[in-house]
């Protein structure tokens, strides 16, 4: 940027010696402008692609987390299942454990 300063002045100080119209020094504002317009632009480019790709990405990450938490809580629905039967088993063992204990006292 500096440098481009630098030109700016020396060609305006070699324009007004010599008498030029003051149209070449306008020129290479333009020009800067332009390539600063341009630049800008990509850089505009790039970051709406790259949170459009951010976007995705999360979305997935979402619908994984949706999915593994599906699958975390059908996990506890059968962890669940089986340890009510397993509970009935012992409940029912228990049962007739007291029954013959009971018989055999009385």
């Amino acid at each position: 940027m500096l440098l481009w300063v630098f030109f700016l002045v020396t060609l305006t100080l070699s324009s007004g010696s010599h008498g030029s119209p003051p149209t070449q020094p306008l020129r290479m504002p333009r020009y800067a402008d332009a390539i600063f317009t341009n630049s800008y632009r990509k850089v505009l480019g790039q970051l709406s692609a790259l949170k459009l790709l951010q976007g995705i990405m999360s979305k997935q990450q979402g619908e994984r987390n949706q999915e593994q938490g599906a699958r975390v809580r059908a996990g506890r629905q059968v962890d669940g299942v089986w340890a009510d039967q397993k509970q009935m088993e012992l409940e029912s063992t228990l049962v007739a454990l007291l029954q013959q204990h009971r018989n055999s006292q009385g």
